[in-house]
């Protein structure tokens, strides 16, 4: 694979990506969108993390090298702390403990190279009573509080498992890394950066925290304005068996929902009135399904009203708003999400298709100073190199 040449604020910035699952992988993505030279440590045999599907459809793991090293081996744990020489981080997908027993551990890493910074990312933190548990996105999100308030009053829902992995999980974590290197240039010295999708969702909650604690808000599921208790900030479906979002929390943007519904504002009782939220959904719920998702499109898509139409990751990428921003691109035969954020003057890039597992692994060790010989001797050794 040959990655473009590099483009974005982090050009210059040298990552070595231990290979994980979920948040990992993400936020290694986000960093090599945005320039970072990343080289991903793949295990040299196939991991057992669910069915075989082709690589360029794995667009987490886009962007960057992967190479195949045995961390089982004294040789592959030796190539890895050389590549820490030159890194300014490493990202740490493993359980607490794990990189200490392979010879990887902070302390191993710190004394190769005391700038770097050494990224955890856990569900549950490198410690407390869970510190060990197995566990996912839904396990970690369900002891924060966050889930136990999204669905309807009968139960909470999965939110698929971009809350706590990608939310509190890849997002913390990179800007954990990125503020840990900018400390490092000034103070010389490099740390640990704890990055526990627990916290991290939690801290997505935190207004929720503030409004329950000044009973600003009801601690029930679909009790509330915001959750789909009330009947303007909900999902309606459409005659045609799709779905329309309605978001019209303030009183103006009511006003021109009520407006494009043909309803008289006096013949209706007070938008915050919550004794009258069951009834009043019910009553959207007939209006809604009387026309098609496109013809509600058509009636409210240009106005104040806060609406968007429900689509499918088939559709997204097809929507007007998308197609002029673009916002996905086609990589590989994949449509993606783009970039993102967007930066004026340093824009970020996909630099490249999601690469073979191990593919890369000659390549990238020499694209970090390794030698064809030393790369042979490492071959011979069975120390790196795809075996699977």
């Amino acid at each position: 694979m040959t990655l473009k040449a590099a483009q974005g604020p982090l050009v210059g910035v040298k990552i070595i990506e231990l290979a994980g699952i979920g948040p990992g992988p993400l936020c290694s993505a986000l960093l090599a969108d945005m320039g970072a030279d990343i080289l991903r440590i793949d295990r040299p045999v196939p991991a057992d993390i669910g069915g075989p599907r082709p690589a360029r459809a794995d667009v987490a793991r886009r962007g960057r090298y992967s190479v195949s090293v045995d961390l089982k081996n004294l040789q592959g744990v030796e190539t890895i702390l050389r590549l820490a020489k030159n890194a300014d981080a490493i990202l740490d997908p493993f359980r607490p403990g794990v990189t200490e027993r392979l010879g990887l551990g902070p302390d191993d890493v710190f004394a190769r190279n005391k700038r770097i910074i050494y990224g955890r990312m856990t569900g549950w933190g490198q410690d407390g009573p869970l510190g060990q548990a197995a566990g996912h996105d839904l396990n970690y999100l369900a002891i924060t509080g966050v889930l136990n308030a999204i669905g309807p009053k009968e139960m909470p829902v999965p939110p698929l498992n971009v809350v706590a992995d990608m939310g509190g999980g890849a997002m913390f974590l990179a800007v954990g890394v990125l503020a840990g290197i900018i400390e490092a240039r000034q103070s010389g010295e490099g740390q640990v950066v704890d990055a526990a999708m627990v916290e991290g969702s939690a801290y997505l909650g935190m207004g929720q925290f503030g409004m329950v604690a000044t009973n600003a808000r009801v601690n029930e599921r679909a009790a509330n304005s915001t959750d789909g208790g009330s009947h303007f900030y909900r999902c309606y479906k459409t005659s045609d068996g799709k779905f329309v979002s309605i978001a019209s929390i303030e009183r103006k943007f009511y006003a021109n929902l009520l407006d494009k519904l043909n309803l008289d504002p006096a013949d209706l009782p007070e938008q915050y009135d919550e004794s009258t939220w069951p009834d009043m959904a019910m009553k959207f719920e007939g209006i809604f399904r009387q026309k098609t998702q496109i013809e509600w499109t058509e009636i409210m898509g240009d106005t104040d009203i806060c609406y968007a139409p429900v689509l499918d990751f088939e559709e997204a990428p097809r929507h007007p708003h998308n197609v002029a921003r673009g916002n996905f691109v086609e990589v590989d035969g994949v449509v993606q999400p783009r970039p993102a954020p967007r930066f004026s003057r340093t824009p970020s890039a996909v630099q490249s298709a999601p690469p073979v597992v191990g593919a890369d692994t000659r390549t990238g060790l020499a694209s970090w100073g390794f030698s064809d010989s030393e790369i042979d001797e490492l071959e011979a050794r069975k120390a790196i190199g795809w075996q699977g």
